[in-house]
């Protein structure tokens, strides 16, 4: 036998000396398996007693009395009704606190069914004031769109109430009748339009300036704010200021013609058939000053003196920052986002055209549908964006890296809701679009056309709630 490496090697004594011995390795050398057993021993006790020549104390020995004798059922007996007695103390206690949180649960659930009805309510009667104001004051085209919509939906209505009573010599009066009221109708909403035109266009050309004039700005490393004015940008703010004082009422003369002077010497830094036309402008009315000429007789002249100037503020030549904000691109290599429209046969940006998802060519720009849609159709779709809106919202929070509905238009949108849905709840057949919302079939996918359904708010929030489309229990 020999021991190497703390392992047991055996070789076979019988074997030739020209085999090769064999080696058996085991592990029992090095490996000691240890195992502790209590074992209970004898032990020997004893009690020592007073004897002859020994004495114990007994101050510390006690009298005790035997008591009752008790059995083991005895015992266990009263250790079970203890044990009942705590586990039914216990369980109350714990059956009180559930029963109190449930009460507080059912109360906050219904605070929040609550709040949650009341908040339904204010958005419906929000929607619905917005859509009077919007009636009564409106400013934007979506505005005047409502209000040709309702202008048709009346038309009709009072089409159908005509036939259906009348006939004859009759009818046909009260048709002309009705032509006659919506042609008054046409024409106050065309007057208020070109008000709100107006008002528009003076609140864009501010906002033009304020963009021209804004300094360049950039966040440092810290995020703090840097701006800078340029030589550009000093300019267009002079050039803007100069605008605003112009386009001034209710100044005295002297400040007037200060203010024409002024403009008169910035504009004759450049020689070309524009600044003459402002100068010669300039030179009238300040004659026409002196002489005593009434304001009012004066408000064409100064009109065209600020259109002619607005002009000259538009010109990259006179005002280099200018360049950045207009519509036609002073780089020739971006004209190839230039469309032509042949409805207006004007040449526009691709911004300036509504193309749907299945469009092949480019058709009329966003100015001409509107003008064909107030002409014709007269159909309003607002609701339309909402629902866009709502539905780009929802999926922006859910899934961020969503593009499909970014890439759907108003268009697409109105063809889903009004012929693939019918414009009303896949489940209640209800027909109100300011309570319809577009969401997913199946809540794990992305929403497509292919994985949508068209349903009410209430309806919507427990549809989110199914987790498998292919296991819904049926009813």
């Amino acid at each position: 036998l020999v021991c190497l490496g703390f392992n047991l090697l055996i070789f076979d004594s019988l074997a030739t000396s020209s085999s090769v011995p064999t080696i058996s390795v085991h592990t029992d050398v090095r490996t000691v398996v240890l195992k502790s057993q209590a074992q209970q021993c004898t032990i020997n006790t004893s009690t020592q007693m007073t004897k002859i020549g020994l004495y114990v104390s007994n101050m510390k020995d006690k009298l005790l009395t035997p008591g009752t004798y008790i059995t083991a059922d005895q015992l266990h007996s009263t250790r079970l009704k203890a044990v009942i007695t705590i586990q039914t103390y216990t369980r109350r206690w714990r059956a009180q606190r559930l029963t109190a949180q449930l009460r507080l649960d059912k109360e906050l659930q219904l605070v929040r069914m609550e709040r949650e009805e009341r908040r339904k309510i204010e958005e419906k009667e929000e929607q619905i004031r917005d859509e009077y104001c919007r009636r009564m004051n409106p400013r934007k085209k979506e505005d005047f769109a409502l209000l040709y919509n309702a202008l048709e939906k009346w038309r009709q209505d009072e089409v159908e109430r005509i036939n259906a009573t009348l006939s004859g010599a009759e009818r046909k009066a009260a048709l002309c009748v009705l032509l006659k009221e919506e042609t008054q109708l046409i024409a106050s909403i065309g007057s208020h339009r070109i008000t709100a035109g107006e008002r528009n266009q003076e609140k864009a050309v501010q906002v033009f300036l304020n963009k021209c004039a804004a300094p360049k700005t950039w966040r440092a490393f810290d995020g703090t704010m840097t701006q800078m004015d340029t030589p550009e940008s000093i300019r267009a703010k002079e050039l803007r200021d100069l605008y605003n004082s112009i386009n001034l009422n209710y100044l005295s003369q002297e400040e007037r013609l200060d203010i024409l002077l002024t403009l008169k010497h910035t504009v004759k830094e450049h020689d070309c058939k524009l600044t003459k036309q402002i100068v010669e402008l300039i030179d009238r009315e300040a004659d026409l000053l002196l002489r005593g000429v009434k304001e009012s007789n004066l408000e064409g002249l100064r009109k065209r003196i600020a259109t002619l100037f607005l002009q000259y503020i538009k010109t990259p030549t006179f005002n280099p920052q200018v360049s950045r904000f207009l519509q036609v691109p002073q780089d020739p290599a971006q004209l190839k986002n230039i469309y032509f429209c042949r409805g207006c046969s004007n040449y526009l940006l691709s911004t300036d055209f509504a193309l749907t998802a299945s469009a092949r060519v480019v058709g009329l720009c966003l100015q001409c549908s509107e003008l064909d849609n107030e002409a014709r159709c007269q159909k309003d779709s607002s609701h339309y964006k909402t629902i866009l809106k709502r539905l780009r919202e929802t999926e922006a929070e859910s899934s961020p890296d969503t593009k499909i509905t970014y890439l759907l238009q108003v268009q697409d949108l109105q063809y889903l809701v009004d012929v693939v849905w019918g414009a009303q709840s896949a489940l209640c057949a209800w027909n109100d679009l300011h309570d319809l919302v577009l969401v997913r079939w199946d809540r794990h996918w992305e929403w497509s056309p292919w994985n949508c359904i068209l349903l009410t708010k209430d309806e919507a929030a427990t549809h989110y709630k199914v987790e498998n489309m292919e296991k819904v229990p049926c009813i």
